[in-house]
C-alpha cells in the first residue's frame, strides 16, 4: 500500500470511483481507495461477477464505516437482546432482513461479509426471506458495526424490534400499493384509448392527441413507481456484474415506454401504453402470487407441518408434555438429559452443561449457573434441569437450527444444481433471441418491431421453472408432516428417492414400547426403586422410559454427578451412593443373560442388586413393511444382547444382516462399509447411539414416540405408529422426482410454446404479461395436485 501523495495523478478508486486521498491499493495495476474497496472487488472477481466493470465507470459503493453513528443503537442491551438469536462472550448470532437480496451477486457477496471484517465468523443468505443470518466474534465486530458494513455494500438493512415478520409485511403491503396503482392507470389507460379502439379518424386528431397526452400522465407513474422494483433490480444487476432474469423485463418495459413517449411527443401514433400499463399490472401480479405462494408455504413448514416438539411443563404438582408453540413466558420447564432447550429462559437449578453445536456448529458444552439465560437452541448435557420460560421461540427458528451448516450432508441437491445452471445461462439466451427478433421485425415490419421485442422479453421468463421444485417438494414435506412424518428441508426428498439400502436398529425402532412386558428379578427396597426411578428420569432412551414408567412411587431424591454413556447406561450418585443402570457389561454382571428379553441392570455402590426384563413386542404390521422393502432391507444393527436373534432372524429372513451387541461406532463404520459399495443407505434409529451412523448415512430417520427428543444428526423424525409406512415413504419420494420432472417439462413447453408464438408476432406484450402468472399458476397447480392425488392412499392408511 502507498499513500495518494506518493503518487504524481490523481488516482480514481477502480470499484466506488472516489478519489484515493489517503491510501491507495493496487491489484493488476487497479487502484483501490480503502481496503474495503479492494476486498468487495476481490470478491466479486474470485467468482467471475466482474463483467460488468466494463460497462460504467465507478458502478460499486464505497464501503465507508464513517457513518456507523447511526446504527449506535444497536449497541444498547435491551436492543441486542431483541435482535440477537443467541449471544456468549465469542459467539453471537443475528438475522437481518434486507429487501434488496435480488440475486446470485447479491448472495456471493452477503455470504462473504468475513472477508470485510475479521470478525465476522459466517453469514448465510436466505434468498426466499430475503434475510441473512450472520456468527460474529462480539468481542471483535459491535453490532452496529456489522449494520454499517452492509449499508456501506448497498444493502441497508430493516431493522424492526417487532421482529422480522412485521418488515415482511411491510414489504408486501408496499407490493400491494404498486399493484394498486399499476391496476388503476391501466384501468383508466384502457378508457381513455376508446378513439384508438373505435377506429376514430384523423379528423379527430385533436381529441386523439388529448387522450393520448392523458394516457402517458397515467403511465408515468406506473413507470417511476409501480415498475421501479424491476429498473432498480435490473440497475443492480449490471453494477454487480451479473445480469439476472429482470434484466430482459426491465429492457421490455423500457423499450414500450419509451417508444410509445417518443411516438405521443412527435405525434407520430398512440403508443402502446395501454399495453405497457397492462404489463407492469400482470406483472406485479405475478409477483404478488409467487409471494403468496411462498409465504403459504413457509407458514405450512414453520408451524403445524414441523414436527411438535415437545417438553415437560409443570402443571399444578406434575411435569405434563406441552408442545413448545404452547409455552407462554413465566411457564416452569424441566429439561432431560440431551433434549432441546425449547425457548430462551433463564436457568432455576443450580448449574448446567449446555451443548450449543446446535447454533453455533461447535459441540463445546458450556456452564451456566442459576439465574444465567440459555438460549433456545441448546442441548442439555448432564442431569435434569428447571428453566423459566424468557422468551418463546418459534418453530421456524429451530427448523433453522436443525438446518445448520454443521449438520448438512456432503450431497448436493441435484434439482438445486440444475436451476442454478440454468440460471446462469437462460438471461443470455433470452436477450440473444431478443435481439435476434428485434433485427428480423425491424427489416420486415418496423412498426410491429418494439412490440414483438416487448413479448419476447416478457414471456420467457423462468419463474414456473423456479417454483416447480419448491413447491413440488414442498407440497410433499407438508403431506408427510400431516401423516407424522417430518423431513429437515426438501432435499432429504431427493435423497429418499434414490436409496437402495435399509439399516435399522431394534429397541424402540422395531420394538413397541407403549404396553411392554417389564419385570424386576433381585432384591431392592422400596426406597433403593424410588432411587432408579430418580436416575432413570433423567434420560430419554427407550428402556430408561420403560423403567422409569414401571416404577409406581413418587422420587422426588436428588441427581448428582449425573453421566449417561452412549449404548451402555446412566451412573450417578443418590443420596450418597452411586448407583449405575444399564448393561450387563457396564455394571459388572458376570452370569448367564435371560433368553427372549432386553435387560437393564441395576448395581449399587458396584454390587449388582438385579436386573429389569424388557419383553417388548414389535411394532403394528412391520412384517409387511419388511416383506415389502424386499432387497431394500439389508441389515439388522442393535446394540443390545442377541436375546432375540431367533425371532429377528424369522422376521428380516436370512438374506438380512443381523449383528447384536453394537457400539455407536460399529453402527457408523458399517454404514461407512456400505456406502464404500456404493449404496445409498437409509439409517433408522432412536437418535441416541445412532447419531452417528445417522449423520455418516444418506438419510438418517429418528423413531420417536415421545417427541421431545431427536438428534440434529437426523434428517427426519418419523412417529413409531407410521414406521409400518416406510415403504410408502420412500414410494412417494420417488414419485415426487417424477412429478418434478413432469413440471420442469411444462416449465420448458410453456417457454418454447410461448416464444414461438412471440418471435413469430403472434403474441401481444399484454398477452403475455397475462401468461407469466397462468404458467405459475399451472406449475403450482400440477404439482400440488399430484402430490395430493400420489399420497392419498397415505390418508386411508392412518393408525386407529
Amino acid at each position: 500500500m502507498i499513500t495518494a501523495k506518493e503518487v504524481d495523478v490523481d488516482l480514481i478508486c477502480y470499484h466506488c470511483g472516489q478519489p484515493c486521498d489517503e491510501e491507495v491499493n493496487f491489484i493488476d495495476e487497479k487502484p483501490f481507495c480503502c481496503f474495503g474497496c479492494k476486498t468487495v472487488f476481490e470478491i466479486l472477481h474470485s467468482n467471475n461477477l466482474c463483467d460488468y466493470y466494463n460497462l460504467s465507470d465507478s458502478p460499486g459503493a464505497r464501503v465507508d464505516l464513517s457513518d456507523a453513528g447511526k446504527y449506535h443503537y444497536l449497541d444498547e442491551p435491551e436492543v441486542r437482546k431483541k435482535l440477537l438469536t443467541f449471544e456468549s462472550e465469542t459467539f453471537s448470532k443475528a438475522i437481518f432482513y434486507i429487501p434488496s437480496i435480488h440475486c446470485i451477486s447479491c448472495i456471493w457477496l452477503l455470504e462473504n461479509l468475513h472477508k470485510l471484517d475479521a470478525g465476522i465468523i459466517r453469514s448465510d443468505v436466505n434468498f426466499p426471506k430475503k434475510s441473512v443470518t450472520i456468527d460474529f466474534n462480539s468481542s471483535q465486530v459491535k453490532l452496529s458495526r456489522i449494520a454499517a458494513l452492509l449499508d456501506s455494500v448497498g444493502y441497508f438493512p430493516s431493522i424492526s424490534l417487532e421482529g422480522e415478520k412485521v418488515l415482511q409485511d411491510q414489504s408486501q403491503k408496499a407490493l400491494v400499493i404498486k399493484l394498486a396503482v399499476a391496476g388503476f392507470c391501466f384501468g383508466n389507460v384502457m378508457l381513455f384509448s376508446f378513439p384508438e379502439y373505435l377506429g376514430i379518424d384523423h379528423s379527430d386528431e385533436n381529441l386523439l392527441r388529448v387522450f393520448s397526452w392523458l394516457n402517458w400522465s397515467l403511465s408515468v407513474p406506473v413507470f417511476f413507481f409501480s415498475a421501479f422494483d424491476y429498473l432498480k433490480a435490473a440497475w443492480k444487476s449490471f453494477k454487480q456484474k451479473q445480469i439476472n432474469i429482470d434484466v430482459p423485463i426491465a429492457a421490455g418495459l423500457i423499450a414500450l415506454f419509451f417508444r410509445s413517449s417518443y411516438d405521443i411527443f412527435t405525434a407520430t401514433g398512440p403508443g402502446y401504453l395501454d399495453s405497457f400499463t397492462g404489463l407492469v399490472f400482470f406483472l406485479l401480479i405475478g409477483r404478488w402470487f409467487q409471494g403468496k405462494t411462498y409465504e403459504s408455504l413457509a407458514f405450512d413448514r414453520d408451524f403445524k407441518s414441523y414436527f411438535p416438539l415437545a417438553v415437560h411443563k409443570k402443571q399444578e404438582h406434575d411435569w405434563k408434555p406441552t408442545i413448545i408453540y404452547e409455552l407462554r413466558k413465566g411457564d416452569q420447564v424441566r429439561i432431560r438429559n440431551m433434549e432441546i432447550i425449547p425457548a430462551d429462559c433463564v436457568l432455576n437449578s443450580e448449574q448446567a452443561y449446555i451443548d450449543y453445536s446446535f447454533v453455533t456448529g461447535e459441540s463445546k458444552p458450556i456452564k451456566v449457573k442459576v439465574g444465567d439465560r440459555i438460549f433456545a437452541g441448546g442441548r442439555l448435557i448432564g442431569q435434569p434441569i428447571e428453566v423459566v420460560i424468557d422468551k418463546p421461540t418459534s418453530q421456524s427458528h429451530l427448523t433453522s437450527l436443525w438446518n445448520n451448516e454443521a449438520f448438512r450432508k456432503r450431497e448436493e441437491s441435484n434439482y438445486q444444481k440444475i436451476i442454478d445452471r440454468l440460471a446462469r445461462v437462460f438471461t443470455w439466451i433470452v436477450m440473444g433471441i431478443a435481439s435476434a427478433t428485434a433485427v428480423y421485425w425491424q427489416v420486415v415490419a418496423p412498426k410491429e418491431m418494439w412490440l414483438v421485442l416487448t413479448s419476447v422479453l416478457m414471456v420467457a421468463c423462468p419463474c414456473a421453472l423456479a417454483l416447480a421444485a419448491p413447491f413440488t417438494y414442498g407440497s410433499m414435506l407438508r403431506t408427510f408432516g400431516k401423516n407424522n412424518f417430518y423431513l429437515k428441508n426438501a432435499d432429504v426428498i431427493e435423497r429418499m428417492a434414490v436409496i437402495d439400502s435399509v439399516v435399522f436398529d431394534k429397541t424402540g425402532t422395531l420394538t413397541h414400547t407403549k404396553k411392554p412386558s417389564v419385570l424386576f428379578h433381585g432384591e431392592l427396597s422400596t426406597q433403593e426403586m424410588g432411587y432408579v426411578k430418580a436416575l432413570t428420569s433423567c434420560s430419554t432412551h427407550p428402556l430408561s422410559n420403560l423403567v422409569n414408567h414401571f416404577i409406581r412411587q413418587t422420587s422426588n431424591y436428588s441427581i448428582e454427578n449425573f453421566r449417561e454413556f452412549p449404548g451402555q447406561g446412566l451412573e450417578a450418585k443418590v443420596n450418597g451412593r452411586l448407583l449405575r443402570v444399564g448393561s450387563a457389561v457396564f455394571v459388572g454382571f458376570k452370569g448367564l443373560l435371560p433368553a427372549q428379553a432386553s435387560c437393564v441392570f441395576v448395581s449399587f455402590d458396584n454390587e449388582v442388586n438385579g436386573y429389569f426384563t424388557i419383553a417388548s413386542s414389535l411394532r403394528h404390521n412391520i412384517g409387511q413393511m419388511i416383506s415389502r422393502l424386499g432387497h431394500k432391507c439389508v441389515a439388522l444393527l442393535s446394540g443390545d444382547n442377541d436375546s432375540d436373534k431367533v425371532a429377528m432372524a424369522q422376521l428380516f429372513g436370512n438374506k438380512v444382516i443381523l449383528n447384536f451387541n453394537q457400539t455407536p461406532h460399529d453402527k457408523l463404520g458399517f454404514i461407512r462399509s456400505l456406502q464404500q459399495q456404493g449404496k445409498k443407505v437409509m439409517m433408522l434409529g432412536d437418535g441416541l447411539n445412532d447419531a452417528g451412523a445417522m449423520k455418516q448415512s444418506n438419510v438418517g430417520i429418528a423413531i420417536t414416540d415421545d417427541t421431545g427428543t431427536f438428534t440434529p444428526a437426523c434428517d427426519g423424525i418419523l412417529q413409531g405408529d407410521r414406521l409400518h409406512q416406510l415403504d410408502d415413504f420412500l414410494a412417494l419420494a420417488k414419485k415426487s422426482s417424477s412429478i418434478l420432472k413432469v413440471a420442469f417439462s411444462i416449465s420448458f413447453f410453456y417457454n418454447a410454446i410461448a416464444l414461438t408464438f412471440a418471435v413469430t408476432g403472434h403474441l401481444t406484450p399484454l398477452t403475455a404479461a397475462i401468461l407469466m402468472p397462468i404458467s405459475s399458476v399451472s406449475v403450482v397447480g400440477f404439482s400440488t395436485l399430484a402430490v395430493n392425488y400420489v399420497s392419498r392412499h397415505l390418508s386411508k392408511n392412518r393408525p386407529s
